[in-house]
């Protein structure tokens, strides 16, 4: 039951700060993006914040210096609504690569366009992504780096990966560093699920994958430094005291046994 309290306030305290940050924020729309993307920066300190002192659920970086200054793309796994927000403190002026129906939503889409997030229509095929590129281009060309999701939505701990091609096409295109980005986020804050569960998410972002390499080879490099780094972080937490509730068949995919998990408490 305290779980449940803690997890039902966080979930409101969460969404009433993102409203505030959206009222408060209007009259910047006015004004250049710079003074947008501080608020943004802002806004993912105040929910990492709240995610720790309500939710119990703590932050470790790892692989901070292999962020660039410059234009990137920052590809990273996405298991929660926790990377929506968490990523901003970190990544210099972020673009998120983002389906177009959230541009339709009233206020966030407002925001969105302000800060040139890069909308992608679903369904569009091959239009959809040149026209991905052809934004993620220009954004590029102002020095910002660039947020995406190659999995495309969010998948649960344990499931098989999946690189779509609007990945594949940007890294190929814009000749900027791509950093992958792992993290075991899924287990604290689970996608379609109510209860979010205390501990300690770990961020990593890794060894900037080299540039020129053919489409495919990139994309099965991408995969398998993703898959093998988010393995680990998540062994790294289900091994740990109190580790959060998951199913025995998850455990014994990442070499955790029932157990294990009953003798760490």
């Amino acid at each position: 039951m305290m779980r449940l309290a803690r997890t039902l306030l966080f979930q409101s305290t969460f969404y009433l700060t993102t409203l505030l940050y959206l009222l408060v924020c209007l009259p910047l729309l006015a004004f250049p993006v710079r003074y947008l993307l501080r608020a943004l920066a802002s806004y993912g300190r105040t929910c990492l914040w709240l995610t720790k002192q309500i939710a119990g659920i703590d932050l470790q970086i790892r692989g901070l210096e292999h962020l660039p200054k410059g234009p990137a793309i920052i590809a990273a796994k996405h298991q929660s609504t926790w990377e929506t927000f968490a990523l901003f403190p970190f990544v210099h002026q972020p673009v998120i690569i983002m389906k177009a129906e959230l541009f339709r939503i009233p206020l966030h889409g407002w925001f969105a366009r302000k800060f040139k997030m890069i909308p992608v229509r679903r369904g569009a095929g091959r239009a959809a992504i040149d026209e991905m590129v052809t934004a993620a281009k220009a954004r590029l060309a102002e020095g910002r780096q660039i947020i995406i999701f190659p999995e495309g939505t969010r998948r649960p701990i344990g499931a098989d990966p999946i690189i779509r091609n609007g990945v594949v096409v940007l890294y190929e295109q814009t000749n900027v560093p791509c950093i992958p980005v792992a993290l075991n986020s899924g287990l604290f804050w689970p996608r379609r699920k109510l209860i979010l569960h205390p501990g300690t998410i770990t961020l990593s972002f890794l060894k900037p994958i080299p540039l020129g390499l053919p489409g495919a080879e990139f994309k099965a490099l991408l995969a398998k430094v993703l898959e093998e780094e988010t393995d680990q972080l998540i062994r790294e937490a289900l091994s740990q005291p109190n580790a959060p509730p998951i199913s025995d068949a998850i455990r014994h995919r990442y070499g955790i046994t029932p157990q294990t998990s009953q003798e760490n408490g």
